[in-house]
């Protein structure tokens, strides 16, 4: 962590499950100060209190700020002073962009346009902008919305170029298991409830990755990114269907009812793909593989439109994506392995002492 040490680290929409994630690895490092941006004062004083009982000594390292990321004086008070910034405030949640549009793209377009001009007149170093794999082939308003943050700050980093004070970067992962409002959660309730697995298609396949997997991906992008790099961690895959048994299977460790619970098809909700996509074949015909990862260099060429319709590269019809349908695919087994690096899940079964409610099963 000795990058980090003695820096100023603010992370907008701190308060969400990435943000806690963060703190669980930088909190006890050499980090100077951990600045929370966010608009949900609840949330920020449940953080601030899980911190003062939980780390009474580090507490004092991490900084509230309310604000909104639409608000570009909110974002100005709260950047001052700050070497890095971890740009994850978004509406993410597929349904809700569906009917609201206009909000997701206010918060995700324009918020994150707001957080990189403040970050660029304040003099950070790193930017790292979270996006998701439905900014890939977006067909939901949501993943249209991400998809064009990627592009807002993908040209903010080609516009500054090599040798610039700031560099700016994205990352874009799959699922997160067990992040807040994600599927996982529900499904364990339901399995503890007595009702029925709500499925709303078994061959619909995901990406599988962990918070701190993700927290590992953008700390890759912070420590070798060029300005305008977007990258991507490669991740395992599984069916809902093998994710729901694997379920099944570890709660029956608790109480064997658990593992007869129901499964219940309610069909494919408004917006959701079969498959999700972590990048295109067009990125592809680009993508540099680092091994775990795939850095996709920015496109540096000019507005010269000769170049976008003259020149075109027969490499990229010979390409396929990376999505979760080709990637590596876990069977029950292999998914039961990943479900039980999840710490709500080892709190369950009793393995690791209780840190939140049992009501909170997110990570």
């Amino acid at each position: 962590m000795s990058v980090f040490k003695d820096k100023v680290l603010l992370i907008t929409g701190g308060t969400g499950s990435f943000g806690n994630a963060v703190l669980r690895r930088f909190l006890t490092s050499d980090i100077k100060e951990i600045r929370i941006f966010s608009r949900d004062e609840k949330k920020q004083d449940d953080m601030r209190h899980h911190l003062q009982a939980q780390h009474p000594e580090q507490a004092s390292k991490v900084k509230f700020y309310i604000g909104n990321v639409r608000n570009r004086e909110s974002v100005d008070v709260a950047m001052r002073g700050v070497d890095y910034v971890f740009a994850a405030a978004a509406l993410k949640q597929v349904p809700s962009c569906e009917f609201f549009p206009m909000e997701a793209a206010m918060t995700n377009v324009m918020g994150t346009s707001n957080v990189l001009l403040s970050a660029i007149d304040h003099g950070v170093k790193n930017v790292v902008v979270l996006s998701t794999d439905k900014a890939a082939y977006p067909i939901n308003a949501m993943g249209i919305s991400k998809a064009l943050m990627e592009k807002v700050a993908i040209a903010k980093g080609r516009e500054l170029g090599e040798g610039a004070q700031t560099t700016i970067c994205c990352t874009r992962y799959g699922n997160v298991m067990a992040s807040r409002g994600s599927v996982i959660p529900l499904w364990v309730e339901q399995i503890m409830l007595g009702k029925s697995i709500t499925i709303t298609d078994p061959n619909m396949t995901r990406f599988m990755m962990t918070l701190d997997d993700a927290v590992d991906l953008v700390i890759y992008a912070f420590t070798h990114g060029h300005n305008g790099d977007l990258f991507v961690q490669k991740a395992p895959a599984a069916t809902l269907d093998v994710l729901a048994e694997a379920l099944k299977q570890i709660y029956s460790r608790i109480d064997p009812k658990y593992g007869e619970t129901e499964v219940k098809v309610i069909g494919t909700r408004h917006g959701e793909k079969l498959y999700e996509t972590l990048v295109t074949r067009e990125e592809m015909a680009k993508a540099i593989d680092c091994g775990n990862y795939y850095r996709i260099p920015c496109d540096s060429r000019d507005l010269n439109y000769d170049k976008f319709f003259v020149e075109g590269n027969e490499k990229v019809s010979a390409i396929e994506d990376y999505h979760s349908h080709n990637t590596a695919r876990l069977d029950i087994e292999g998914m039961k392995e990943q479900l039980m690096r999840l710490r709500f899940i080892q709190e369950d079964l009793g393995l690791i002492e209780r840190a939140k409610s049992k009501e909170i099963r997110s990570e």
